[in-house]
């Protein structure tokens, strides 16, 4: 049985709260921080997290602080957290693209994140090599479902993953997250034509009633459904590179 997924968008960070996009992965703001506390009181006696065997987090830092602020008392019990390329955010803004050589200059940081298994491509969106992760249509739905294939295949019971709002929303659940929030999902048993051409079996979820209704496990997302991959790009603008120096 396919396990059940617990699907977080991190917290508020810097470039949340300024709108200054140029911020190379950016940490969470004070309000941040205090929404990780409120979000770990919320999880914690939730009894489908209280039964997650995986942490699973995009390598970004924002995301990473909200895992490890919100998910502590399960990785105290033991509970593995890995940092996943596959769920990092969409676009190749500088506050959306990762650090290089995040393996190495993160793990001090994060010691209890297991960076052993991070795609070394990390955290390039923009050359031939890491096609996987650009910011286009394709790339995104194709990604999306890797991402889900990987986790459904899974043993857990359940698993929780630490995200983005874009990802979330355009490549994998059609719904809206705001920062901190959560929604709760079980595998379909049978995958519908859908993705890239409209054609090609998909992996699909359904979202428990519980979350569904209320707007999120915190009740502060919006309620409207989106279709995957609206509005993103068909090809990708070579202009768009980031110019970040590696420090």
């Amino acid at each position: 049985m396919a396990p059940t997924l617990i699907l977080i968008r991190h917290a508020e960070a810097l470039h949340n709260l300024t709108k200054d996009y140029h911020i190379h992965d950016p940490e969470l703001t004070e309000t941040g921080h205090a929404q990780v506390q409120e979000l770990r009181a919320n999880l914690v006696n939730h009894p489908v997290a209280q039964n997650a065997g995986l942490i699973v987090t995009s390598p970004m830092i924002r995301t990473m602080q909200t895992a490890m602020g919100s998910l502590d008392w399960l990785i105290e019990k033991g509970i593995k957290i890995e940092a996943d390329a596959g769920w990092q955010e969409n676009s190749a803004k500088p506050c959306d693209t990762g650090m290089p050589g995040a393996a190495v200059v993160l793990a001090p940081k994060f010691p209890a994140v297991d960076f052993s298994t991070l795609d070394p491509v990390y955290p390039d969106k923009l050359t031939p090599a890491g096609s996987h992760y650009f910011a286009t249509r394709g790339a995104i739905l194709n990604r999306g479902q890797a991402s889900l294939r990987r986790l459904r295949d899974r043993p857990e019971k359940a698993i929780v993953v630490v995200s983005h709002s874009g990802f979330l929303r355009l490549g994998v659940t059609g719904c809206y997250y705001m920062n901190a929030d959560y929604r709760i999902f079980d595998f379909e048993e049978e995958e519908q034509p859908g993705g890239v051409d409209g054609k090609t079996p998909q992996i699909r979820l359904r979202e428990w009633d519980e979350t569904k209704e209320k707007g999120g496990g915190m009740s502060k997302s919006w309620t409207e459904m989106v279709e995957l991959g609206s509005g993103l790009p068909e090809e990708i603008v070579a202009s768009s590179a980031p110019k970040i120096e590696k420090n």
